[in-house]
């Protein structure tokens, strides 16, 4: 009886529940609540499980079912073309809303040691795309070696027509395989962002966060901003379709962003959610890896920009126009580069310090914070991949607008 009334609970309101008591437990029982940990840890390992190999199948199945160049060719420009205009408008409201606040003040933190990074240049960049060996790739999960890898079995399997069916059946039934395993997965949502907000809330707790708290509501307020006016408008005035409609479907993924603040690892809840918008399998499987690579504007755009107003405030160095360009156009090209796991937003805060001139000292008195940062940043991240999807795929016949109303949960239409 118990699992019967559970089942008819929607998919969002079991996750919102959990996110819910995660934070209640870590409130009431402090420290204690951080023994919950690995309910959460359970959940992202089970995650990380599904990611190399769906990426790979879902990535050979959607460009061989996109069929001739020209449609692959178009589909990618545009999708590219949207991850840039997001990522310069990101990177502008990190800037205006950075600006607005007295982050600094009178804040003395005590610096402490910060390992010395070693950022590759562009060209390294491209290179480290090209999957020498396809299988280590696989194995170390990196994942845009292994979407530049599953690109071009799926261009060959194109070029090679009717003698590569076979492989492209293989292909196919494996995309199935590993997306019912995500269904199977996905019921752990719920518990697993019920143990990682217990635990961040019992490790950090509130009354630490009282002194960097300027820099923190800066972050998301810019954030929250990009979420609800640039995608938001995006879906309403590009798409012509409701952006509160969008906002509830999305929220599944939205949750499980900020309480894991990983792209990747809330890459199959965002599958999902994107399918319930009316987003075709075969764009989603396209578009999704892609923007949990290249598609940051949480982390690349919007928090370098702040992050290096807080710092240049915090040692007393003023900042021109000139300085202020720089950041833009810094964190923009970050916000199409930035890998999306946990922590990688340090390593393009450094790039971005050091265009600039700022001490790079400065990144200690916000790594103690940077997991609170990092859950907004990546559910904002999260948050572009489905407006991209939306987006791009109504303007390609890619998206199903009746299904986009329609409440996957009763069958009845949802209101706009």
């Amino acid at each position: 009886m118990i699992l019967q009334t559970l089942n008819k609970i929607p998919f969002w309101q079991k996750v919102l529940l959990g996110f819910g008591l995660g934070i209640l437990t870590g409130v009431l029982l402090g420290d204690t609540a951080t023994a919950l940990k690995p309910l959460g840890d359970l959940f992202i390992a089970a995650i990380k499980i599904l990611v190399a190999p769906l990426v790979l199948c879902a990535i050979v199945v959607s460009i061989t079912s996109l069929g001739n160049a020209s449609n692959l060719k178009r589909l990618s420009i545009k999708t590219l073309g949207l991850f840039m205009v997001t990522g310069t408008l990101a990177s502008l409201i990190g800037l205006a809303v950075g600006s607005s606040f007295d982050m600094g003040g009178s804040m003395q933190l005590a610096t402490s040691e910060v390992r010395e990074r070693v950022v590759p240049g562009f060209a390294q960049v491209l290179l480290d795309m090209i999957p020498v060996n396809p299988f280590a790739s696989l194995a170390e999960g990196k994942v845009l070696q292994i979407i530049v890898f599953a690109a071009l079995i799926g261009i060959a399997i194109n070029t090679v027509g009717e003698k590569a069916e076979p492989l492209k059946k293989v292909f196919e039934g494996g995309a199935e395989v590993m997306f019912q395993l995500t269904r199977m997965v996905l019921k752990l949502t719920p518990i697993g962002v019920f143990g990682l907000m217990a635990w961040v809330v019992g490790a950090y707790g509130l009354s630490t966060l009282l002194p960097l708290g300027k820099f923190i509501v800066a972050i998301y307020v810019a954030a929250i901003i990009h979420i609800l006016f640039v995608y938001g408008g995006f879906v309403k005035f590009a798409a012509r379709l409701s952006p509160l409609q969008f906002f509830r479907k999305a929220m599944p993924a939205q949750l499980v962003a900020f309480s894991t603040a990983s792209s990747f690892g809330t890459l199959p809840v965002t599958t999902k959610c994107a399918e319930s918008m009316g987003v075709s399998k075969r764009y989603s499987a396209f578009v999704l890896p892609m923007g949990a690579t290249m598609n940051m504007d949480g982390c690349g755009g919007i928090y370098p920009a702040i992050a290096a107003i807080f710092i240049a405030q915090i040692y007393g160095i003023p900042l021109d126009m000139t300085d202020y360009l720089l950041i833009a156009v810094t964190a923009t090209v970050a916000s199409v580069g930035t890998a999306g796991v946990p922590g990688s937003a340090m390593v393009m805060l450094t790039v971005t310090l050091g265009v600039v001139g700022l001490p790079l000292e400065g990144i200690a008195f916000i790594a103690a914070i940077d997991r609170v940062i990092d859950m907004i940043r990546t559910c904002t991240n999260v948050t572009g991949d489905m407006m991209t999807a939306v987006v791009v795929g109504n303007s390609e016949g890619e998206l199903d607008r009746e299904r986009f109303y329609a409440d996957d949960e009763s069958g009845q239409a949802a209101q706009s």
